[in-house]
């Protein structure tokens, strides 16, 4: 497969928040406004290609009994440095995010990537599946984030963009998206509809269904 793929195909086809249902606890938890969404995105395409470089860098040579702790040590680090970053830097944006930045250390999506990918290839590959896999994130969790923002607040960016009611306008606000259940609801729709235009992404059925009138009897 080719690198322009391996960053491509995790965009839409192998998203891995509608496909994988990978990385939902921050996608429903920052994505009540732009900003700290698209920070977090940024952090997690971070964090993910330093993750992927080192796990692939150092795959001949990580013990196998203790590869998982070596491989969340690398993420923890990378956590740490993104977290002191956005303290010294962005500190607003900082006490915003506060636990959630942390707890990209258990996003499922940056050590499944590791195990699954970075530890089978090289460096470039890595890295290429890395930011497919981190802008297909984004994409779901800046776009959730925009919605939620637009019809909850009438803003983009903490900027006014549709006329309030308020201010004699004509938009009123709907708050229930500003809260996270609005979320939850948002990319279940958005697997719904991707999934109908794309249906090979349904899983397959592990049962048959069952026929109107059938019952079955024990021998």
């Amino acid at each position: 497969m080719s690198l322009v793929r391996y960053v491509t195909e995790p965009l839409v086809s192998e998203n891995p928040i509608t496909v994988q249902i990978l990385g939902l606890c921050s996608a429903l938890a920052v994505s009540r406004s732009m900003e700290p969404a698209l920070i977090m995105a940024v952090s997690v395409i971070s964090v993910l290609v330093f993750s992927n470089l080192m796990v692939s860098l150092l795959r001949h040579v990580l013990p196998n009994s203790i590869r998982l702790i070596l491989e969340v040590t690398l993420i923890a680090s990378a956590v740490i440095v993104v977290d002191e970053t956005l303290k010294a830097y962005a500190p607003g944006i900082s006490e915003v995010l506060s636990v959630f930045v942390g707890l990209i250390i258990t996003n499922c999506i940056i050590l499944g990537r590791a195990e699954a990918f970075a530890l089978r290839h090289g460096p470039l590959e890595s890295v290429a599946d890395a930011l497919g896999n981190g802008f297909g994130y984004a994409i779901i969790l800046i776009g959730v984030a925009a919605i939620r923002e637009l019809l909850g607040a009438g803003t983009l960016f903490d900027h006014p963009v549709l006329p309030l009611v308020e201010a004699g306008g004509w938009f009123r606000t709907n708050h229930m998206m500003l809260y996270a259940p609005s979320a939850f609801f948002l990319i279940g729709f958005l697997i719904w509809a991707i999934r109908s235009l794309l249906p090979r992404q349904a899983e397959v059925r592990e049962y048959p269904p069952v026929r109107a009138g059938y019952r079955e009897t024990s021998s």
